[in-house]
């Protein structure tokens, strides 16, 4: 496990909301379409996806996973960044691919 704060310092992370640093990640996640990832993904792990919507941040609330991670530079809706800053969800964010992202992560935790 590590927290949020570690995972973004190792992977040179952006932070777009900092939201809760100090929480723990035990695992990760990666899918896009937001009904699938709602019904698989599990408490705790950081999710990787393109999707930075307000309904991205209702299937981390949801699920009450970790952090989101924005992948291949994707972009943070200006609602989704406030509804994340209000309840506290890391938005973080990477130039770097999805697949490439998951394989360091695995080596992390």
């Amino acid at each position: 496990m590590m927290k949020v704060k570690e995972l973004t310092e190792k992977l040179q992370l952006k932070v777009l909301v900092e939201g809760d640093s100090e929480r723990e990640i035990e695992g990760c996640y990666c899918g896009d379409l937001l009904s699938w990832v709602m019904s698989r993904i599990k408490e705790n792990d950081v999710w990787l996806t393109v999707m930075g919507n307000i309904n991205s941040i209702a299937v981390c609330v949801l699920s009450d996973c970790a952090a989101i991670l924005l992948t291949e530079n994707a972009p943070l809706d200006e609602d989704a960044r406030l509804k994340a800053e209000s309840i506290g969800i890391p938005v973080l964010q990477s130039e770097k691919s999805t697949f490439d992202l998951a394989v360091e992560i695995s080596k992390l935790l």
